[in-house]
């Protein structure tokens, strides 16, 4: 297919990145179009283990484009530190395999001060953020007093309109947080130290990508976050601030030309969830710490404890429709080995009601699940890469999400390695 999105369909960590690192070896872009530095996607290659944050995740691939899109935001001495960390263990990148768009927004320091002031004055009523500057750049990209990275090559202009921003800024700093105000000077010399090292790769990103697509080139969106996180159709208020849904994609990543799209919505094998806000599938105690510890399941960008869960039929239905997902990779199957029995949470009950639909966030806080219980697999499936070669119970399981959800699974991993995944050529 000439484009593919890859997206989450839950809340977030469900291995995007392992996939779009499998199908970037076969594209010539890679695009983020949403997010910034907040969010961690996993690779595992022959280099070892990286957690990339901003830099897509066909970086490490020769001869791929990598770029970041206007729907993006950019703390600039965080992307100029990735690089340099992935420079040093020997991945390639200039400005011919990194691009930036001059429409994306710079995250300062003073964002993520606010994200950081606002999370400890709302206390035990808190979302739960990553603290890392993301809700109040894109709400200053909103009030019109974000800064485009474009304008790193305009000072004057970039000076003028920090100042615009601060002069609002250091209102609440100092009269609501009881904060130091932030110095003008010091925002513009951030800027001006961090956005030298980036300048050569900010570029128009939209007539390369126009370009490339009517060339016939393959081009590759990825997102972070996932649906149940999306900030028009997620569990709001514990939302992301931009739109991790694959329709946003052609705006965030900047594509205006039409084109056969095929859209990958990643499922994890059970649920997890980072943040505050419901989470109807929710185990806690030493059962949830075990289980925590033995999958690694700690938040690739913060390194914070993911909330774990049985998986949730009803909220990744709801997540794949609204990914329009063509298509479900399945990750993690591999962590659930050595369990008799596993729970799959195939209906609500709210307010006594028996109910598959995804409600608001006061319904979802009322409901409990109801459960269907079905066989485990003693088996280690790590090295299983043919689908009839998994147990039976595995292939079971597999079946039944995928019933459940009513997306074919065309993709299961067993483990982070690049070969460590089933292609399945045709679905149930």
């Amino acid at each position: 297919m000439p484009v593919r999105i890859v997206v989450g369909a839950n809340w977030g960590d469900e291995g995007k990145g392992r996939m779009v690192d499998y199908f970037a070896r076969e594209t010539d872009f890679v695009v983020r179009y949403q997010g910034g530095h907040n969010a961690g996607h996993t690779i595992v290659n022959d280099r070892g283990k990286f957690a990339l944050r901003l830099v897509p995740s066909g970086i490490f691939y020769p001869g791929v484009t990598n770029v970041v899109g206007p729907g993006a935001v950019v703390n600039l001495e965080s992307l100029v530190g990735e690089i340099e960390k992935l420079c040093q263990r020997g991945v390639r990148i200039g400005p011919e395999n990194l691009r930036i768009s001059d429409r994306s927004c710079v995250c300062f320091p003073f964002h993520v001060l606010q994200d950081k002031y606002e999370e400890e004055r709302l206390g035990k009523n808190k979302f739960g953020s990553t603290v890392q500057g993301i809700a109040p750049v894109y709400g200053d990209r909103y009030l019109k007093y974000g800064v485009q990275v474009g304008l790193l090559r305009h000072p004057d202009m970039l000076r003028r309109q920090l100042e615009r921003c601060l002069e609002l800024k250091n209102l609440l700093f100092e009269r609501v947080y009881e904060k130091p105000a932030v110095v003008l000077d010091e925002m513009c010399d951030w800027a001006d130290e961090y956005g030298r090292r980036l300048m050569p790769h900010v570029c128009d990103v939209t007539p390369v990508l126009n370009e490339a697509v009517a060339a016939g080139k393959r081009v590759l969106f990825e997102a972070q976050l996932g649906a149940l996180r999306d900030v028009y159709f997620g569990i709001y208020p514990y939302v992301t601030s931009s739109s991790p849904l694959a329709a946003f994609a052609w705006v965030g990543g900047g594509l205006t030309l039409p084109a056969e799209t095929t859209t990958t919505a990643v499922v994890k094998a059970f649920a997890t969830c980072v943040g505050e806000g419901p989470f109807v599938t929710e185990i806690h105690g030493e059962a949830a710490d075990r289980f925590r510890e033995r999958t690694g399941e700690f938040g690739a960008a913060t390194g914070r404890p993911r909330r774990i869960g049985h998986f949730d039929a009803v909220a990744t239905r709801y997540g794949v429709l609204m990914q329009g997902a063509t298509e479900v990779a399945l990750t993690k199957l591999d962590d659930l080995s050595e369990q008799k029995t596993l729970q799959i949470c195939t209906h609500y009950s709210i307010d006594g009601q028996k109910s598959t639909s995804f409600p608001l966030a006061p319904e979802l806080n009322a409901a409990s699940p109801i459960y269907e219980e079905v066989e485990g697999w003693a088996a280690d499936i790590r090295s299983v890469r043919a689908y009839g070669d998994l147990p039976a119970a595995a292939r079971a399981y597999v079946e039944r999400i995928e019933h459940l959800i009513d997306v074919p699974i065309k993709f299961i991993s067993v483990g982070p390695e690049r070969d460590a995944l089933i292609r399945r050529a045709q679905a149930s």
